[in-house]
């Protein structure tokens, strides 16, 4: 099987809002994300704009809450796995449940610290701040229930590049 990857920059925050807009276009139907970078990279930034786009409450990063549901136009929920220690704790915040729901857009920021746990079938994103200030990003399509959606949001982030 061919690996489905493209590479993208955003120049400012208003562009990763905007890729952020893309995704929730992209991925209304229901789909899996994982974003994957250091703090600052830009992973609220691209939530919030997804958020926006669906009509969503104000989107935060949920790191003190573990998880945030966006309500509007679809739901998101929003993990950020930063502060968990176990596979036991994922348990306790009922992720597998979660993940396991279809027609909702799951987000979860950090899935490199908890890799095995994660739904084969996902978008992973990857950001990483460059020393000019742009993002790299790097989105990979892992299994193929959301090819649709990725093959979407790789035609809309043409008019990024």
């Amino acid at each position: 099987m061919e690996e489905k990857i493209f590479l993208l920059y955003t120049d400012n925050p208003a562009q990763t809002k905007r890729l952020g807009a893309f995704l929730g276009e992209a991925g209304r139907s229901g789909i899996v994300v994982c974003l994957e970078g250091e703090l600052g990279a830009g992973k609220t930034t691209l939530t919030q704009g997804m958020a926006a786009f669906l009509h969503c409450n104000s989107a935060s990063s949920p790191t003190f809450n573990l998880m945030n549901v966006y309500e509007g136009d679809v739901s998101i929920y929003h993990f950020d796995l930063y502060r968990l220690n176990s596979e036991d704790d994922l348990y306790e915040i009922g992720f597998y449940e979660y993940v396991q729901e279809n027609g909702e857009i799951i987000i979860i920021e950090w899935p490199d610290r908890f890799s095995d746990a994660l739904p084969e079938d996902n978008l992973y994103i990857r950001m990483c701040e460059q020393k000019d200030g742009r993002r790299k990003i790097t989105v990979t399509l892992n299994g193929m229930k959301y090819q649709k959606q990725y093959e979407e949001l790789k035609y809309l982030c043409q008019s990024l590049r």
